[in-house]
């Protein structure tokens, strides 16, 4: 028995409403997935990435003013001078955020002036001479801060520097085909900023997104009267000289507190916790919408068979193999995946773009996509497998029946 579209067809315009639900459910199931799995991909990335930091031998200690007769300026000499002072203290700065933290301020920077299309969404740093140190950066071109570069305090945020570093990774953003030692780069404010030295690629603060494109600035840090206190230490004292430090601190001066006092890899890792607990998330939401899915497949292809016992019958009477019955539903399930996977495409696409737009996110791999509609597919005929079987078995002699 030859297969004819055309009836199949006619089929499904019966039973529209129960076919365009599914193909909706398709179609969701099917935009949801594929973002799902390119987060998770992303997430799973940035657990992966090399932090280009030492964060293991790294503390942070955030202070910030309580009374009008704190001096800012004059406690973050302190704090330095006796931090600096500790034995096993590789090198201790004072800065504006913190890696792998919400701590941070971000904008973008371009390497013309005005508004311009190869702008490059950045994470900023304020910090001094030791900065670099601090952090266990590599200056690999150029030259680091020196002890005249660094302005002094002020309230807000200003990119009226003169002299900034930059990362490797945002150098060949915004310098691709040269050397950006000596370039001038510019803010939203676009007043000339000229990079003195490059830095190793590292992760700045989680201020909208995790990125290894960063600027740092040399100005004493005081945005709204806090601070962080980053100390590098040598191997297996960290532990010990944060103790000792946060403890200082917190007595050294009543005008002020102390907000918290962690090893740089304790943001590290609560940050890989974020990650993961939003990947296994977005993976258990993901199989129960397809799981749904899946049953809403069943259910169609279900009910067409237990409203169509007589025509099945018919079907058998006049000639037509149980391979041409399962063949017909799976021919009506594949059109329904085919409408719901096209209309899939086009919102797992505007999800992708507003995704990207908003959170600044890799714009959407296509294979991901590819790999979508293929599983969608697969998984949608498997369920519609068992009723096109249980058709199958319908016996020619329903035929005959009055239904």
């Amino acid at each position: 028995m030859s297969l004819n579209v055309r009836p199949v067809v006619s089929a499904l315009r019966r039973n529209r409403t129960g076919a365009i639900l599914v193909a909706l459910e398709i179609a969701i199931a099917l935009a949801v997935m594929v973002n799902s799995a390119w987060i998770v991909a992303q997430r799973f990335a940035e657990i992966d990435r090399p932090s280009g930091l030492d964060p293991r031998n790294t503390f942070v200690i955030a202070v910030g003013g309580l009374t009008s007769h704190f001096n800012l300026g004059a406690a973050q000499r302190d704090d330095l001078a006796y931090l600096r002072a500790l034995p096993g203290v590789i090198a201790a700065s004072a800065t504006s955020s913190v890696p792998f933290t919400k701590y941070g301020q971000g904008d973008d920077v371009s390497a013309r002036p005005g508004p311009q299309s190869d702008a490059v969404t950045i994470r900023s740093i304020q910090m001094d001479e030791q900065g670099a140190k601090a952090f266990g950066l590599r200056i690999l071109a150029g030259r680091n801060f020196n002890a005249e570069d660094i302005r002094p305090v002020i309230h807000g945020f200003s990119t009226n520097e003169s002299e900034v570093l930059i990362t490797r990774s945002l150098a060949r953003k915004l310098f691709p085909h040269g050397n950006a030692v000596g370039r001038p780069i510019y803010a939203g404010d676009n007043n000339p900023m000229t990079v003195v030295g490059v830095t190793n690629d590292f992760v700045g603060s989680d201020y909208g997104g995790v990125t290894y494109d960063v600027v740092m600035y040399p100005q004493t840090p005081g945005n709204f009267g806090v601070y962080f206190c980053v100390v590098r230490t040598q191997p297996g004292r960290t532990e010990a000289l944060l103790q000792r430090a946060q403890r200082h601190l917190a007595s050294a001066n009543v005008d002020r507190a102390i907000f918290f006092a962690h090893r740089l890899q304790y943001y590290k890792e609560r940050m890989d916790a974020q990650n993961r607990h939003t990947a296994i998330f977005l993976l258990t939401v993901t199989a129960l919408i397809l799981s749904v899915t899946c049953l809403g497949i069943f259910g169609l292809t279900t009910f067409n068979v237990s409203t169509r016992t007589k025509l099945i019958g018919t079907l058998r009477a006049v000639g037509a193999r149980k391979r041409d019955v399962v063949t017909r539903f799976m021919l009506e399930n594949a059109i329904i995946l085919a409408a719901g996977a096209s209309a899939g495409c086009l919102l797992a696409l505007a999800m992708a773009d507003w995704l990207s737009t908003q959170y600044q996110m890799p714009r959407l791999n296509l294979a991901y996509l590819a790999i979508g509609v293929i599983g969608i597919a697969v998984i949608g005929q498997l369920a519609a497998w068992q009723p096109a079987r249980r058709a199958a078995a319908v016996p020619p002699s329903v035929a005959t029946r009055t239904v």
